[in-house]
């Protein structure tokens, strides 16, 4: 199962290290960064034109999210948040304007390209308040408390050990803490081996919990106030979801 675990891993980490090295040179060829390719439910067009418009387009181009985390997670002035699987950055950028100065916004990748693409971008955005972290969601390297929000883009669902993930959420966030996350969801009536049929892994199909499992999961990490609410199909019986969530203000 370790050995399973660790090859899925790897083959996610390929995925997006292609991804980082196509957007990084076709922004040096002079030629303008091309976009990973993905179908309509993926990608930059989750963002508005808005939205796009305010980011470096090598952000805007490497991203493969199944939406908008930045929309539903409600971030205010001053706040502290963390994207799980930050990639070219985007999510960060976006949540970097709307914390202002007096916040902060941290990314957290496992890949080298991805991280370097996403501090070339940063700097281009000419953004002081992000820091990009070297690691992985199931073992996130910040100290206990630290974060006020916690947002995803179709990460969550890539992980090998979920459990894991929403322990490290849960553990990151003050007290009160909420988390606003864009995943795959599956129908409760699919099973894995159905799941597995409608995609691939790195896809964000095949990986997907059900309904049910991701409120169990939430729940036995000990968040409260759990709303998971499908917006758009990806696939037959899968569906690109909002995730919010709350750390109850007396958890330790």
């Amino acid at each position: 199962m370790r050995e399973q675990s660790l090859e899925v891993r790897e083959t996610v980490r390929r995925r997006y290290v292609a991804a980082a090295v196509q957007v990084a040179e076709g922004g040096t060829a002079g030629c303008g960064p091309e976009p990973v390719e993905t179908d309509e439910n993926f990608g930059s067009t989750r963002y508005g034109a808005d939205e796009r418009g305010t980011v470096p387009a090598e952000a805007v181009a490497a991203s493969l999210g199944c939406g908008n985390p930045t929309a539903v997670a409600d971030l205010r002035e001053g706040e502290r948040v963390l994207d799980l699987g930050s990639g070219g950055g985007i999510d960060v950028l976006l949540s970097a304007r709307r914390v202002g100065p007096t916040g902060k916004a941290y990314g957290l990748d496992m890949t080298e390209e991805m991280l370097a693409l996403a501090l070339a971008n940063a700097a281009q955005a000419g953004a002081t308040n992000v820091e990009f972290l070297k690691g992985t969601i199931e073992a996130i390297p910040l100290p206990a408390h630290t974060v006020d929000v916690v947002i995803s883009n179709c990460v969550i669902n890539l992980s090998v050990d979920k459990p894991a993930v929403f322990a490290e959420t849960f553990r990151v966030l003050r007290p009160g803490g909420r988390i606003g996350v864009c995943d795959v969801v599956a129908d409760d009536a699919l099973t894995a081996e159905q799941r597995a049929e409608r995609g691939n892994h790195v896809g964000c199909v095949a990986g997907a919990l059900s309904f049910t499992e991701y409120r169990a999961g939430l729940e036995a990490a000990g968040f409260t106030g759990i709303e998971i609410v499908p917006t758009h199909p990806v696939a037959d019986g899968l569906h690109s979801a909002v995730v919010r969530a709350t750390k109850p203000a007396g958890a330790d």
